[in-house]
């Protein structure tokens, strides 16, 4: 099949015509991707941000058509729509009997690079090729568990559709399943790609009477207020502290949210929160990255409380049907979620508008 190969970090990516990927075998589907966006989880590999074990398959945000399905196989037919997520839950293990399925022992294969089982299904003359965060998107086809891949209708636009994967589970998710945000709460979401676009729209659609968005590139803070903002900031030139006690009559917020994947941000979110607040850590920090909370006694005498979230804490096989429900109903912007659409070609061009932080979400079509 035809795929984009990250080498090596800091390489420009190619696109090869000479993998294999195998066929779906018990429980498996096998997809004809359409459309991948692109994820700073991916960026991380491309950078060195993000250990890379060997040859990769980035992509990790797509929808498609399924193509075959493997034995076992039943709530999906050839044919059918699908939107991929990186955590697909089995359904079976310790975190889905606790309900925890972005935890489920299938959503280690987002940092194994492998499927379940610890293969990759995808090769080159023979040497393994590894998925970028256990799907490796960005190829003609894919094989991964079958809950992986969540039924669509087929009236919905697939290069809208695949942006629901991860930016808006996990931006989304942040908001209604990590922390369940109340109606009338107070938040603040540190850094506007999007993952933190998804959480502004999480906060409306939870109503939120305060929403601060953060962010230093001034097109995302004004498409940050079309998505709900009600206060915008310069992290470069606004004094952030300021704004958000002016906002919460002193308090601080309820909720905070980076975004960003940056330490600095976490410790900032823990300033800004009120007694008994909550930082959610949505975006994903460099390993070598340490967090550092001065005066440890005062975050426990406040009651402060710091949380991970991984995909938005999402039951992909509710999350997106619900997400696209929304959609429907007009509470969820999606389209405008998305700057730019590229061909396969432009695979380069399209990472390089992540990480010059030019729009939102950049479509390439496969």
């Amino acid at each position: 099949m035809r795929a984009v190969v990250l080498e090596q970090a800091g390489k420009a990516l190619e696109i090869r015509d000479d993998l294999e990927v195998i066929q779906p075998r018990v429980g498996e589907v096998r997809v004809r991707v359409k459309y991948c966006s692109l994820c700073h989880s991916d960026l991380g590999f491309i950078t060195g941000k993000s250990p890379l074990m060997g040859p990769q398959v980035p992509g990790h945000e797509a929808a498609g058509i399924v193509e075959s399905v493997g034995e076992g196989v039943t709530h999906l037919a050839a044919g059918d729509h699908v939107v991929l997520t990186p955590a697909a839950p089995c359904g079976q293990c310790y975190y889905c009997q606790r309900r925890q399925y972005s935890l489920c022992t299938n959503a280690m294969s987002i940092l194994s690079g492998t499927l379940p089982d610890g293969s990759t299904g995808i090769s080159r003359n023979g040497e393994v090729v590894y998925r970028g965060c256990g799907i490796g998107a960005l190829a003609e086809f894919v094989t991964l568990p079958a809950t992986g891949a969540v039924k669509i209708d087929q009236d919905i636009p697939l290069d809208v559709a695949c942006v629901i994967g991860c930016a808006l589970q996990t931006g989304v998710g942040a908001v209604l399943n990590t922390v369940d945000m109340e109606a009338g709460a107070t938040c603040v979401v540190l850094g506007l790609g999007g993952i933190g676009m998804a959480a502004i729209q999480g906060a409306r659609i939870a109503g939120a009477e305060v929403i601060i968005a953060s962010d230093p590139v001034a097109e995302r803070r004004q498409q940050a207020r079309r998505f709900g903002a009600t206060h915008v900031v310069d992290p470069g030139n606004d004094d952030i502290p300021a704004i958000v006690m002016e906002a919460t009559d002193g308090i601080g917020v309820d909720y905070a949210f980076e975004a960003a994947g940056k330490a600095a941000l976490i410790e900032q979110g823990l300033q800004l929160t009120r007694m008994g607040g909550t930082t959610v850590i949505v975006g994903s920090p460099a390993l070598e990255e340490d967090l550092h909370i001065p005066n440890v006694v005062l975050f426990q005498a406040l009651e402060k409380k710091l949380c991970g979230c991984l995909l938005g804490s999402c039951n992909s096989l509710y999350e997106i049907p619900r997400l696209l429900r929304l959609w429907r109903r007009g509470l969820l912007d999606i389209e405008a979620m998305i700057s730019h659409r590229r061909p396969l070609e432009e695979i380069n061009e399209g990472f390089a508008d992540l990480e010059q932080g030019r729009g939102i979400r950049t479509v390439i079509e496969i």
